[in-house]
């Protein structure tokens, strides 16, 4: 498979060997597409871990093409995956609203479900180093989660996906952490219209391979 460059789109992501991180979209996104990429897990948070020799930041998803080129975080490298297959439905054509709409929404998730609420709920040490601040953190954490979905619900509320009719990458995304909800209970299991949408991730066969390779099925 080649780009509109003419290079050939081979190479590795690489992902956390926890399974349960965002990095687990990116491979679903992989599998979605039917794209030729290796997918190798590596360590995080340990210095000699080779994903600093990759991207120097120790962060993943980390996608290296063959050419040595490097690119990071989800709401680019979904993108630029889904723009290998042309006319995938799990992305738009450039200059469309609905490409503009999808890409919306990545951005929201990336931003606002996963950085600004998921992360001080799972790594409260990043935000006090005072162990004693951490149980508030992570509930204050658990307020933000909340709102952010609502958001997300009231927009499902008489639609089936995010953007239009069909699944796109933005409901890929979802997926992953809608899923990560099950684990908290509680006033998250009110949100219907995100627990719809998580069962049809779920029986996707591409997140169903990715579940299976991950040891989460």
């Amino acid at each position: 498979m080649q780009n509109a460059s003419g290079n050939r789109i081979t190479g590795r992501i690489n992902l956390n060997q926890c399974p349960v991180l965002v990095d687990h979209n990116t491979h679903i996104a992989v599998r979605e597409l039917d794209l030729p990429i290796q997918i190798e897990k590596v360590a995080l948070r340990t210095p000699d871990s080779p994903i600093h020799q990759i991207n120097p930041l120790g962060r993943v998803p980390a996608l290296q093409l063959d050419d040595g080129t490097l690119i990071t975080e989800n709401s680019a490298i979904l993108p630029y995956l889904a723009d290998q297959v042309p006319g995938t439905p799990l992305f738009a054509a450039a200059g469309t609203t609905e490409r503009a709409q999808i890409q919306s929404w990545l951005g929201y998730l990336s931003a606002e479900i996963h950085t600004a609420t998921f992360r001080p709920l799972n790594r409260p040490e990043r935000y006090s180093a005072a162990e004693t601040a951490h149980p508030g953190i992570r509930a204050q954490a658990q307020v933000q989660i909340l709102k952010a979905f609502e958001h997300i619900e009231q927009h499902l509320t008489d639609r089936q996906w995010l953007v239009g009719e069909r699944y796109t990458l933005a409901d890929a995304y979802l997926g992953v952490f809608s899923n990560w909800l099950l684990r908290l209970g509680g006033p998250f299991n009110e949100l219907h219209a995100i627990g719809r949408l998580r069962e049809q991730w779920r029986e996707r066969p591409a997140v169903q391979q990715a579940l299976k390779a991950e040891g989460l099925l």
